[in-house]
């Protein structure tokens, strides 16, 4: 029975989550013409504001280049091909980029890669829905899984071909998930 009070929506990717693992997925999945849509429970203003990690590995900034995301990144970010260690009085530099075969980190912010991921997703016309509150996803072991939300008054009900719970470990996504169904991997490294 369907809920005349609820409006029905359908895309191929709901994604939970406006971090920049989500924002990347909206984007890389919009440019191989995957329709989609962000839902998002902080205002856009929060999200752009919220500070998080600044140095990024090769692989990352790899994949911005080819998501088409990376001018600013180019300009502003910082290479960083090596650090130095000193003990007992005795500095040492590593040469990252000659030990990895070219490789670097580049300081740049996350907070700047989320601003960049908005404003290009927005561009291309991604529906990314800030405020998006009371969501909960539904059969998720199913071929149409379900998200449900609230937006600006709203009650929606949007249908799936996948869900991609981009929320975090604490997300709402993680606890939807069946039981049985949910894998962790894990590495820990013997130092901190």
């Amino acid at each position: 029975m369907i809920d005349v009070g609820v409006r029905q929506r359908r895309t191929q990717v709901g994604i939970v989550g406006s971090g920049p693992a989500g924002l990347l997925l909206a984007r890389l999945l919009d440019r191989a013409g995957i329709d989609c849509v962000v839902l998002e429970q902080r205002d856009r203003g929060y999200v752009e504001a919220r500070i998080r990690a600044g140095v990024l590995e090769q692989g990352t900034v790899n994949t911005l280049r080819a998501a088409d995301v990376s001018d600013r990144l180019e300009s502003a970010g910082l290479s960083h091909n090596g650090i130095n260690l000193s003990l007992n009085g005795e500095r040492r530099h590593i040469d990252l980029k000659a030990l990895t075969g070219g490789k670097v980190v580049t300081v740049y912010g996350q907070t700047e890669v989320t601003r960049d991921l908005i404003a290009a997703n927005l561009s291309a016309g991604v529906d990314i829905l800030f405020e998006a509150t009371d969501v909960d996803a539904q059969n998720l072991d199913t071929d149409q899984p379900t998200l449900t939300y609230t937006h600006a008054g709203q009650h929606y009900h949007l249908t799936c071909d996948f869900v991609a719970g981009c929320d975090g470990y604490h997300g709402v996504c993680r606890t939807c998930i069946p039981s049985g169904k949910i894998n962790e991997y894990e590495r820990a490294y013997p130092f901190a």
